[in-house]
Parts: structure tokens; C-alpha cells; sequence
């Protein structure tokens, strides 16, 4: 049942942020849509360390003063990957107009969404490749450590649904498509997250490197996408804040409940 609800638990989050639209007659303001998108940042940047990065190493202090390597390989593959798929895969930032990738015909909330999944699918590969921790038995990966990596994320994952489905709305689809595609944009979390745990079953020795790749991953995201966009604009230092926010309180919830 804890499986259960670590994979559905990030999706919730996006969905409950969709259904925003139902009440917010307007689009979030630039200074509210900075700060959720920095506090979308710190909560990454502290899953990454204290839920990925760390119990990498640990898991892999057999091999001594080399522990650190299964970490780092993983850690640029995980950046590696997300150049690799942000390069290929066609696809429009919320706020941009000018698409990434390869060109394409695709219409401008298609490309919305492909930025969406590309951004969901290393969160969804973090819980996964954490849940095959708990699952393999390792030490020091608790189901309590990662329902509160799945609880971080679904925390982050509300402003990120109403930041999809917000903007949808004002270019005129009713609100329950706009609800509807930006609860879509989560999908991709848990089917990431089903993945890393058959991959992780498959060849129980990759779990470290799995935890380091999802930490690479997201990452790329925070560095490539969310920093630049919380950091932009007037009153950038309240998307400062959000972050140091965002950052304390999944080191807190991490540490405290983990």
C-alpha cells in the first residue's frame, strides 16, 4: 500500500494545482509564479542531496574511498540524459515563445505539455528508484524517507499544475481542458517512477547509480529551467526566498521523517 501511494502521491500534487483554474479567475501574477517556481527549486535541490545523492554514496561504502563513484557516473548520465531529451524532444516554457528541440509542427499547447513531461519524468524517476530501495531492503532507505521525497514533490508539483493549467486558461480553452492537460502533465511522473523500479529489479546493483541518475536529472532541471525563471524580472530575490524555503523545509521533512 506504501508503494501504492509513493507513486500517486506527486501525481495528486499536480492535480490539485490544476484544479486551480476552477477558482483563480486570472493568471498567477509574475512576482506568485517566481516564488512557487522557487520554492519548486529548493524542494528539488534538497530531495536531490539528502534523498538521492547521499544514500548513493552510503549504499555503495564497500568499495572505500571510491564510494563516490557509482554517484558521479550516474549523477552525468542523469545530465547527460535530460541535454540529450531537451535537445530532440520539441517543446514551448510557459511564458516563451520561442520552442526548443528539433522543429516541429506541433501546436503551442502540445509543446507546453512535451516541456511538462520533460521536466515530470526525472521527479517520477526519484520516487521510482527510491521506492526500489525500500523494496530491495537496503539500509538506510526507509518507506518513511521516501513517502516524504513523494510528499516533496507533490508539494512542488501544486504550483506546477496551476502554472500549466493558469496560462491555458487565459489563451481561451475552457477550464476543464485546461484542468485536464495540466493534470496530464503528472502522468509521466509515475510511469518514470514504474521504470526505475522494474530497472531497479531487474539489476538490483544499478540502485545507486539509479538514485544518482535522478539526482542528475533533476538537477539539469532546476539549473536549465527553474532558476532562470524564478531569477528574471523584477523582485527576482522573492524567488531567493522561495527557494531557501522550499529547500529548508524538504531538508527538514527529510531528515525528520526520513
Amino acid at each position: 500500500m506504501g508503494i501504492f501511494f509513493g507513486l500517486l502521491i506527486p501525481l495528486v500534487g499536480t492535480t490539485a494545482g490544476a484544479a486551480c483554474v476552477f477558482f483563480l479567475r486570472r493568471q498567477i501574477s509574475p512576482n506568485i509564479q517566481r516564488s512557487f517556481t522557487g520554492f519548486a527549486a529548493g524542494v528539488m535541490v534538497a530531495a536531490s542531496v539528502w534523498s538521492l545523492i547521499i544514500p548513493a554514496i552510503d549504499m555503495s561504502e564497500e568499495m572505500g574511498k571510491l564510494s563516490f563513484l557509482p554517484a558521479l557516473v550516474g549523477f552525468l548520465a542523469g545530465i547527460l540524459f535530460l541535454l540529450f531529451m531537451d535537445s530532440l524532444i520539441p517543446h514551448l516554457h510557459v511564458g516563451s515563445d520561442k520552442p526548443e528541440g528539433k522543429k516541429s509542427g506541433l501546436g503551442r499547447t502540445a509543446m507546453m505539455m512535451l516541456a511538462v513531461t520533460i521536466h515530470n519524468f526525472p521527479e517520477g524517476a526519484a520516487c521510482g528508484a527510491i521506492l526500489a530501495g525500500v523494496l530491495s531492503g537496503e539500509d538506510g532507505i526507509t518507506m518513511a524517507g521516501a513517502l516524504t521525497l513523494a510528499l516533496g514533490i507533490a508539494i512542488q508539483n501544486f504550483p506546477e499544475g496551476a502554472i500549466i493549467s493558469l496560462p491555458l486558461r487565459s489563451e481561451g480553452h475552457s477550464r476543464l481542458k485546461s484542468f485536464t492537460m495540466g493534470a496530464l502533465s503528472g502522468v509521466v511522473e509515475p510511469i518514470g517512477a514504474i521504470l526505475a523500479i522494474a530497472l531497479a529489479g531487474l539489476v538490483t546493483p544499478v540502485l545507486p547509480y539509479l538514485l544518482a541518475f535522478a539526482a542528475g536529472a533533476m538537477l539539469y532541471v532546476v539549473v536549465e529551467e527553474l532558476i532562470p525563471e524564478a531569477s528574471e524580472g523584477e523582485h527576482s530575490n522573492l524567488g531567493t526566498i522561495a527557494f531557501a524555503i522550499g529547500f529548508a523545509l524538504m531538508m527538514v521533512l527529510d531528515v525528520a521523517l526520513g
